[in-house]
């Protein structure tokens, strides 16, 4: 049996009153059905523009998150543009309920942290507020500190504030978490990120959702052959 606390993802077709418009227009959207989850964590990958955070984004206020991020509990806004595709969506979750959940996306997280501090929460999050600290550390803080497990969590961009070494401590963190229960969502861009053993990497095409494996996502190979060979890449690309 599938333990997951969201099991799919469907796109209720009389939900939509205009395919022409956006984001109904976007291909992940034209041509999504149904997409089940299987494995605990599970990847976005693509182009800029191919709606993974439009996606991850509709997921998460379907579930009940704030659109600009935070767990359930928070309620605040600042701008509202959030798309209308949550509105389409039908979520099948699992016989699992979270005890913990929290929608996290790089551009709006200073939000986020003005209300950790205008709610009082520190202590929940490190003791410390995460203006306090830079951007990379307060995202690391929040990971370390304000996830407790057995959760869902959803992640837009987590990498944007993290070097590579930070990178990889995100990693250990998504494992001890999944360890102790918690299921992901994570859009990225990171060929680091994306080497989460055994996770769901989707990528986002023209034609749809595809699955494809971690050594097939342009993100993988174009890293590679940028460091097996940085002077040829940047050759042919300044020659163009």
């Amino acid at each position: 049996m599938n333990s997951l606390f969201l099991r799919s993802v469907v796109l209720k077709r009389d939900k939509v009153e205009n395919p022409h418009r956006y984001p109904f227009s976007l291909p992940v959207v034209r041509y999504l059905d149904k997409l089940d989850l299987h494995e605990p964590v599970t990847f976005f990958v693509g182009e800029n523009g191919t709606g993974k955070s439009t996606l991850l984004e509709a997921i998460a206020i379907q579930y009940g998150f704030n659109p600009e991020g935070g767990s359930k509990n928070f309620q605040f806004s600042t701008y509202s543009s959030h798309s209308e595709l949550s509105e389409a969506l039908a979520l099948w979750k699992g016989v699992r309920t979270p005890t913990d959940g929290f929608f996290l996306r790089a551009e709006s997280f200073y939000n986020v942290a003005s209300e950790v501090d205008a709610m009082g929460l520190q202590k929940s999050y490190g003791g410390k507020s995460l203006h306090a600290q830079s951007h990379g550390e307060s995202f690391l803080s929040l990971l370390l500190h304000r996830f407790r497990g057995n959760g869902l969590y959803l992640l837009d961009e987590p990498e944007a504030a993290l070097s590579p070494s930070r990178q990889l401590a995100l990693l250990a963190r998504i494992h001890d978490l999944v360890e102790q229960g918690s299921q992901f969502l994570i859009a990225t861009h990171s060929p680091i990120v994306l080497g989460y053993p055994g996770a769901a990497i989707y990528a986002f095409e023209e034609d749809g959702l595809r699955r494809t494996s971690y050594e097939e996502t342009e993100h993988y190979q174009l890293t590679k052959a940028f460091l097996n060979n940085p002077a040829a890449i940047l050759r042919e690309l300044f020659a163009e």
